[in-house]
């Protein structure tokens, strides 16, 4: 997660993060009935496990480019809501891709090591 989100998100929540927390065992016994949001990436989402885990949970947020870490099925069961960011790096991966190519094409890595 950018710092900048990390900032947004510490101004208007009070934001846990979990990977670095000493004992997230002792957080989650004394803290997991609070917590009404996941934000997950592609690293880090939602399984029925954690989900259960979090009696007060209203929403799973995600921002990468699939879910395959969040248990859609289960949130849908628990009635408990899911976003994702779909397509945010589109435009971004296409453009990468044309500078490779263009790069490719020029032999501008050739020439940066010819210099």
């Amino acid at each position: 997660m950018s710092s900048h989100l990390e900032q947004q998100l510490q101004n208007r929540f009070t934001l846990f993060r979990l990977w670095n927390l000493p004992n997230i065992t002792h957080f989650f016994n004394h803290n997991a009935h609070n917590i009404q949001a996941v934000v997950g990436s592609t690293h880090i989402g939602a399984d029925a496990e954690l989900i259960d885990s979090l009696s007060a949970l209203e929403i799973v947020l995600s921002f990468s480019v699939r879910l395959h870490k969040v248990d859609l099925a289960y949130c849908k069961e628990k009635v408990i809501r899911v976003t994702n960011t779909l397509d945010v790096l589109t435009d971004d991966v296409a453009d990468t891709a044309i500078g490779l190519i263009l790069a490719t094409l020029k032999r501008v890595c050739e020439g940066d090591r010819f210099v």
